[in-house]
C-alpha cells in the first residue's frame, strides 16, 4: 500500500448529504476497538461540522473504497479555539479549524493522513489552523508537530471528552 494509490476528493457544505455515511463509515471502521461514548456522538459532529458553509473535506479512495478523511470549517470569528491561549493575537487571524483527521487501520502509516491534511490545507485563504489533540496520543500530537503545530494549551470542549491539546499552524 502506497499513498500514491489513494485518489483524494474534494467536498464541501453542499456534498454533506452525499457523503455523510461514508465520514460515518470511516469512523466506525478506526474506532471498532476503541469507541467511547463521546465517540460515539460522532454523527452529531459530523452534521454541526457539515452545516457550516465554509465545510472543506477530503476523502481518500483506493479502488473506490474510502480509506480516510479530514474535514473542517473556518468557526465563527471570535470564537477561535486558540485565542484564550494567546495574548496578542496574530495580526491576520482569520482561522481555519481541523475538525477530524481519520484513517482506516488498513492504511495508518502510509502517509495517507498527511496527504489528506495537506490536502485539506492547501488552498486555504486563512492565515491559521487550529486543532485539538487527545493527550492520551502522545504520538499523534508529536506527528503534527512534524507539520509545523505547536502546542498553545489545554481545552476540554465538553464534560464528557478529553482535555485536548490545543495545537495552532501559521498557514502563511
Amino acid at each position: 500500500m502506497t499513498t500514491a494509490t489513494v485518489e483524494l476528493r474534494h467536498y464541501g457544505h453542499d456534498d454533506l448529504p452525499g457523503i455523510r455515511q461514508t465520514l460515518l463509515d470511516v469512523h466506525a471502521d478506526a474506532y471498532a476497538d476503541d469507541m467511547t461514548e463521546f465517540d460515539e456522538r460522532f454523527p452529531w459532529f459530523v452534521d454541526h461540522w457539515g452545516g457550516n458553509p465554509g465545510f472543506a473535506c477530503v476523502i481518500g479512495y483506493v479502488d473506490g473504497d474510502p480509506v480516510g478523511f479530514a474535514y473542517g470549517a473556518p468557526p465563527t470569528p471570535g470564537r477561535e479555539w486558540w485565542r484564550e491561549h494567546l495574548t496578542e493575537p496574530p495580526a491576520d487571524d482569520s482561522t481555519f479549524s481541523v475538525s477530524e483527521l481519520m484513517v482506516r487501520p488498513k492504511w495508518r502509516k502510509t502517509g495517507t493522513a498527511e496527504r489528506l491534511h495537506a490536502a485539506l490545507l492547501e488552498n486555504r485563504p486563512e492565515a491559521l489552523a487550529v486543532l485539538l489533540v487527545d493527550p492520551d496520543h502522545p504520538k499523534v500530537q508529536a506527528l503534527y508537530e512534524t507539520w509545523e503545530y505547536r502546542k498553545i494549551g489545554n481545552r476540554q470542549p465538553f464534560p464528557d471528552s478529553p482535555n485536548f491539546a490545543v495545537m495552532l499552524r501559521y498557514l502563511r
